[in-house]
Order: structure tokens, then sequence, then C-alpha cells
């Protein structure tokens, strides 16, 4: 009985030995894959260090492999906007302006980006540096018409800040592993202090620029004004040439009808011609005394005057004899 009981604890004993060693083997096998496996994922930039010193660079996502005694860095490759605070100027013109502008960036370099700025914060702060810097450059040889101005020939703000936006690239990738992918201008105002002289002279400036378009449009009324007088005239011309050539042709064909009715009833046309010679010679509540032998007469007396007086002196002497029996 004693030596089965001390063969099972022999077995139990080495079971147990057995078990621990699994486990501790278990221990130091996932231990080693901690801190030899490390894993980037696809928003993310990895830098292994070996004491302090970069030595491998990973911008593809997956699984990776290091030392143990090698450190991981991971990096954000997502877009950053970062807008410094507005800053006073000066303009060609010594105008003091404030300016302020917004960059958009992110890490192009890792491993620079490390060495240089090491974390978001210094890149930020590097850029507000050479963004101040180029930005008092543009501004301080440019004239302030090319921020504030009316006239599109003289604006060239958007121009300005393209230039400072590819200097400040060219500067950010070079000294720190920055991409800088845009610059913009935010705001651009005037000290309150000089705000008002400045919108009376930007008055003043508006009030020219009206009283040149004015002018301009006046000009252009009058030209628009002459065209239409002078067209009016040559409409008017030709509707007289052509009323003139209706009226001829009008009046050639009413003499001809006259022609043509005068030989037909030349009685009647002597007629017509003595009622309106009667008309317009003898106003109305007027007394006439005419000659026995006026064709006026014969013709309110007789309406067969004419016929008679084709008759021949046959006739005239009939009528004669005739008053005088009476």
């Amino acid at each position: 009985m004693a030596g089965a009981d001390g063969s099972r604890e022999r077995w139990a004993g080495r079971r147990r030995i057995k078990t621990a060693a699994a486990l501790g083997t278990a221990v130091v096998v996932a231990s080693a894959v901690r801190l030899c496996c490390f894993t980037v994922d696809t928003g993310e930039y990895a830098l292994v260090t070996e004491f302090g010193k970069p030595v491998q660079v990973i911008t593809t996502p997956g699984l990776r492999f290091k030392l143990p005694y090698q450190s991981v860095r991971t990096f954000d490759i997502r877009l950053f906007a970062y807008t410094p605070a507005a800053t006073e100027f000066l303009t060609l013109e010594k105008t003091p302006v404030v300016a302020s502008s917004t960059i958009l960036w992110r890490i192009g370099d890792p491993k620079q980006f490390f060495q240089t700025v090491f974390d978001r914060a210094g890149a930020e702060s590097r850029l507000g540096d050479i963004l101040f810097a180029e930005f008092g450059a543009a501004i301080g040889r440019s004239p302030l018409v090319a921020f504030v101005s009316t006239e599109p020939s003289a604006y060239r703000a958007g121009e300005i800040v393209a230039e400072v936006g590819a200097k400040c690239r060219e500067v950010a990738l070079r000294d720190y592993g920055i991409d800088v992918l845009d610059v913009q201008l935010r705001s651009f105002d005037f000290l309150k202090q000089n705000r008002l002289p400045l919108y009376a002279r930007m008055k003043s400036e508006r009030g020219r620029i009206s009283m040149k378009y004015r002018s301009e449009g006046e000009e252009e009324g009058l030209k628009v004004r002459a065209a239409a007088e002078q067209q009016k005239t040559r409409i008017l011309s030709e509707a007289l040439k052509v009323a003139q050539q209706y009226r001829g042709e009008g009046e050639g064909k009413a003499a001809r009808i006259y022609a043509e009715a005068l030989a037909k009833g030349p009685e009647f046309y002597q007629f017509v011609r003595t009622m309106q010679a009667s008309r317009n010679l003898v106003p109305k509540g007027t007394i006439l005394v005419l000659p026995a032998d006026s064709e006026l007469f014969g013709l309110l007396h007789h309406s067969d005057h004419y016929e008679r007086t084709r008759s021949g002196g046959s006739t005239t002497t009939k009528v004669t004899n005739k008053r005088k029996k009476e």
C-alpha cells in the first residue's frame, strides 16, 4: 500500500511540473510574440526604433515583426487642419492689416517627422512659424489693392496665397517631413483704429468708379440715340419717297380716269366745274346780279342749258322772243 501511494504521488508531482513548464513556455512564447509582433492599421504609419534611433519605416498596413528590444511608434496619416491666431502685417504701402489663414497638412516622411518635430504639437508649431514668415513676406511686397479692390485686374489674393502655399510646402517637406496640401486665407481685415479712414477711401474710390460708369453709360446712350435718329431719318425719307411715288401714280391714274370721264360726258364735267366755281366764289348770303347770257344764270334756270347751248343760236333766239312777248 505504501509503495502504491508513493508512486501515485510521484506521478502527480511530475504532472504538476509538466503543467507548470507548459504554462511557463506558453507565457514565454506569448511574451515573445507580444514583443516581436505588431500590427499597422490603414490610417497609420509605423516607425521601429532601436534605443531611440529609427531603423525601419512601415507605410503599409498589416502584421509586422521586430526584435524584442526594439520599440514601435505609430503616426496618424489623416489630414490635419491648423489655424494659427490672426497676426498683424504691413503691406507695401506700410498699411497695417490683420490676416489669418488655415493650413491643411499630413505626415509625408515619418522618419524625418519623428527626428525633427516628434509629434503633432511640434509640427503645428513649426508650421505656424513657416506660415508667419511666408505670409509676412508676401503681404509686405504686395499693395493693399491686391487683397482689397473692386477691380478684377488688381485683385491678386488667390495668386499670392497659392505662392505662399507652394513655399510652405517646399520648406515643410524638406525640413520636417510634413506634406502641406493647401493654404487658405481665412480673414483679411484692418486694425480697428484704421478702419474709418480706410472705409472712407474705399467709398471715394467706389464713387469715382460709379461716376466713370455713369459717364460711359451717358456716352453710349448718346451714341444709341444718334444711331436711332439717323435710322429714323432714313426710314422717314424712304417712306416719303415711296409715298410720293404712290401719290404720283395715284394722280396719274386719277387724271386718266378724269380724262376718260370727260370724254364720255363733257356736259356733266362742265356742270360740276360750274357748281364748284359758284360754291367757291359766292359766300353764303351773297346776292348776285348776273347778266342774262351768263352761264351760271342759265344753269340755275334751265337744267338743259348745255343742250340748248349746243343747239346754236336758234335756241337762244326763241328764248329771247318768248321773254319779249311776256
